[in-house]
């Protein structure tokens, strides 16, 4: 037996339309038809359109992708208002509009699920509705009146979905990545060399294959970490830089069809002094319409380092690991109680947090991937994922980073016998006896040392295989754990 529609479980808490007082309700047409809407949104008929059908996954835009829109929509009021393309009125209505909204208001009413129409219609239509109507109020008038102020041919003149989404996708992830990322990165990279500083004293046993390796010291291990997330903070700066040429002014295809000769140079170079990023015209629109390479570019930077804070964080683990049965090398910040069975337990839970967020980063980078190779001819129907992803990974990296920075790297403390008792105990010491005794005779004490338990300074000196001042020289850990300049 087939379930008919009405049998599927009711999950939409909006109330139903019926319900509402006529009086409450407006009534909006579209190509489509005639619609009636509640009279308190700022959104219109198309919106409505979508939030039918596209009841998903409950995810709307996130603020900075609303704010990339806003920006172009108030940047191109207002030259397409001094161009004389729309009445000058209309034109600062609907950059006061965007102002306010940009500074709070109405966030509310940008609804429609993040999976929706391909390329961002629906979005798009959204964006462009909420401001039309609350122009139309700051003109006096009622909203659904659009013959004063239509979303399409006034607050969308000159605009198409097919170049303001990619261009919104740009914006939106330049800022994230210019105000917030790599600022945050400056910040860890920071703490990571202040404790550098703070261990270069402290000797401990290097480890590779997880077995035990040469020693090194506790100070330059944290410097490699500064230096491997100094390098991904370049990348990513280096990887942002693509998204400044903007095909805004393209239209529908890339031809600029509709538009002002001069519109296209006039709005890129105010939306450059709005947000205060070196935004340029690209140097073919339709190339910067078409491909989402930029995209992909900046998501793999963003993968690539995801994947070197992993290592961090498992490191990290591995060297609070105990406190009596693993290297317990250093203490990580106990921030919350780590068990509810287990008295005065505590897990590096802002390690795990992180590993976490890392994951979904790489995840949303294989969606990403997919999408941006989906499109077809002059569009890519997938913007919409490609834009929430980039922008949630954005967003969770660097609030994780920050988190992660002032309640875990701030506060790590070393544990310098434990750190000593490891270095001391290697089995690789015997490494510095190569050039001396030889790489299998070296084999055959580290061999012994492990089956007698007795140190790898007592063989050497039991068989007489080398002078007590030599080995004194060759086994000192100080100068053997030294970096190489």
């Amino acid at each position: 037996m087939t379930a008919s529609a009405s049998n599927w479980p009711a999950c939409s808490k909006r109330r139903p339309l019926e319900e509402i007082p006529l009086a409450q309700v407006r009534s909006e047409r579209d190509s489509m038809g005639e619609r009636q809407l509640p009279q308190s949104v700022y959104y219109g008929i198309q919106t409505a359109r979508a939030l039918e059908n596209f009841p998903i996954s409950g995810l709307k835009p996130l603020p900075e992708y609303v704010d990339a829109c806003l920006l172009i929509k108030k940047a191109a009021a207002k030259v397409n208002g001094e161009l004389g393309c729309i009445p000058a009125d209309v034109a600062e209505a609907i950059e006061q509009a965007a102002e306010e909204i940009l500074q709070g208001s109405l966030r509310d009413q940008f609804v429609v699920d993040v999976y929706q129409a391909g390329a961002g219609t629906s979005h798009h239509m959204n964006v462009n509705e909420v401001l039309a109507n609350r122009a139309l109020e700051i003109l006096g008038e009622a909203k659904g009146r659009y013959e004063r102020v239509s979303p399409n041919d006034h607050v969308n003149y000159g605009q198409s979905t097919n170049d303001v989404i990619p261009t919104a996708m740009r914006l939106a992830a330049l800022l994230q990545v210019r105000r917030c990322l790599l600022p945050t990165l400056e910040h860890l990279v920071a703490a990571l060399e202040q404790k550098a500083t703070e261990f270069q004293p402290i000797l401990k046993a290097g480890r590779t294959h997880l077995q035990d390796a040469v020693p090194i010291r506790l100070g330059d291990s944290f410097g490699a970490y500064a230096a491997i997330l100094a390098q991904h903070r370049q990348w990513i700066e280096q990887a942002s830089q693509a998204l400044c040429q903007l095909g805004l002014g393209g239209s529908a295809v890339g031809t600029g069809l509709n538009t002002h000769p001069h519109y296209r140079q006039r709005v890129i170079a105010y939306l450059a002094e709005l947000t205060q990023l070196p935004l340029i015209p690209a140097p073919h629109p339709m190339a910067a319409m078409q491909s989402m390479a930029p995209f992909v570019h900046l998501s793999g930077s963003l993968r690539n380092l995801a994947q070197d804070c992993c290592k961090l964080a498992n490191d990290l683990r591995l060297m609070d690991s105990g406190p009596k049965t693993g290297f317990k090398e250093i203490q990580l910040p106990p921030v919350q109680p780590g068990s509810s069975i287990m008295p005065g337990k505590y897990n590096p839970v802002m390690a795990e947090m992180l590993n976490m967020v890392c994951f979904q980063v790489i995840g949303l980078d294989g969606a990403i991937t997919l999408c941006a190779q989906a499109g077809q001819f002059e569009l890519n129907v997938m913007m919409p994922l490609i834009a929430y992803n980039l922008l949630h990974s954005l967003q969770i990296l660097n609030n994780s980073l920050r988190v992660f920075t002032e309640r875990c790297i701030q506060g790590i403390t070393a544990q310098p016998e434990r750190c000593r008792h490891f270095a001391e105990g290697t089995l690789a010491l015997v490494t510095a006896l190569n050039p001396y005794i030889g790489y299998l005779q070296a084999a055959e004490v580290a061999k012994t040392s492990l089956e007698t338990g007795q140190s790898i300074r007592e063989i050497v000196l039991e068989r007489q295989l080398m002078t007590p001042e030599q080995v004194a020289e060759v086994l000192n850990l100080e100068a053997m754990s030294q970096m190489q300049s």
